[in-house]
């Protein structure tokens, strides 16, 4: 099986209107404040959150109580990206101790009614980056953050899903039961392309081919896979010491293959819808979900059929080991009118 690649597919749609950048700006905490000055972290502390508070609904005051264990204790919390939106974020630079501020884009998070803020450079794992398009696919999608700074005046947060990702790789490699081969485990679709995915699981950005992901080729994965689905998936390897996770959404269900022969004997003729093409071949979806790869009858040619179209074909033989069935296309299917 071929390696989960940590490059996301160029086919994913590029051509999205710019967003109107922000005047606000964002600095990102750093564990050591090059500034004289008090740090984020003391400053918090010395917050009076009783006044602050005072006027809060029981569930505003919930949600920012999350966001204060959160800050303190570097517990993640989960939410749902609603939007992205491009801000300046000041940043200081680690190795020149220069403050630097930068334009990028931003997730955006609201899990009740305080905005959390999620930098593209607190998105992703190091040496798991990911082209800015991705993020723009993004909404939609489910995400856990850790917050590294509380602007309490001003009604917002910043955080990190970069933090929370490590936290769960840590998580993943201590539990055995949830990493060895053939374990049963979840997935989190965090984007969709025409042809491949792109799920977290346990802090592993994967990309998932139509192969990975269904037994049924698809035209277009985007019309069964939407950001925000969690789907069921099968450890085939993993190595902690790598920081490398291979799994599988498909070997999660059952193949439709099974009990084939019985549905569809030899010489039976069904209706199907045509998935594919290659090679002069046809795929074909019955309604089972079963894969018929086809040849046209010697009255048709290729350009009558296109991809989508409802068929009538007969079944003319199975493979067990490649678990296919074989037809011929008679016509096409069409309702009386």
């Amino acid at each position: 099986m071929p390696k989960n690649t940590q490059e996301f597919p160029e086919t994913m749609d590029k051509e999205l209107s710019p967003l109107p950048a922000s005047t606000e700006q964002f600095q990102l905490e750093e564990t050591e404040d090059p500034e004289p000055h008090k740090s984020d972290r003391q400053l918090f502390y010395e917050l009076h959150f009783s006044e602050l508070d005072r006027d809060l609904t029981p569930e505003e005051r919930q949600e920012w109580n999350s966001i204060y264990a959160s800050y303190r204790g570097r517990s993640s919390l989960r939410g749902t990206i609603i939007g992205v939106d491009q801000h300046s974020v000041k940043r200081w630079d680690r190795q020149t101790g220069e403050s630097l501020t930068e334009t990028m884009y931003c997730a955006i998070v609201i899990p009740y009614r305080i905005r959390v803020v999620i930098p593209e450079s607190e998105l992703w794992v190091e040496g798991a980056e990911r082209p800015q398009y991705v993020l723009q696919n993004m909404v939609g999608a489910t995400v856990d953050f850790i917050i590294i700074k509380v602007e309490r005046e001003a009604g917002f947060a910043i955080g990190s899903r970069r933090l929370a990702s490590l936290a769960k790789r840590r998580f993943l490699s201590r539990r055995p039961v949830l990493h060895q081969k053939d374990a049963r485990i979840t997935c989190h679709v965090l984007a969709v392309g025409p042809r491949r995915c792109l799920v977290d699981c346990y802090g592993y950005d994967l990309d998932l081919r139509q192969r990975d992901m269904r037994y049924t080729p698809t035209p277009d994965l985007r019309a069964q896979y939407h950001p925000g689905t969690d789907l069921d998936c099968i450890v085939k390897e993993f190595d902690a010491d790598q920081q490398h996770l291979i799994i599988s959404v498909k070997e999660a269900t059952v193949n439709p293959f099974d009990g084939a022969m019985e549905r569809h004997p030899e010489g039976s003729r069904r209706m199907a819808t045509i998935s594919g093409k290659y090679g002069g071949g046809v795929f074909c979806n019955l309604p089972d979900e079963t894969v018929c790869l086809c040849n046209y009858s010697y009255q048709h040619e290729d350009s009558e059929f296109q991809i989508g179209d409802t068929v009538i074909l007969i079944i003319q033989r199975h493979d067990l080991e490649k678990k296919l069935i074989f037809g011929k296309i008679l016509t096409l299917w069409r309702t009386e009118r």
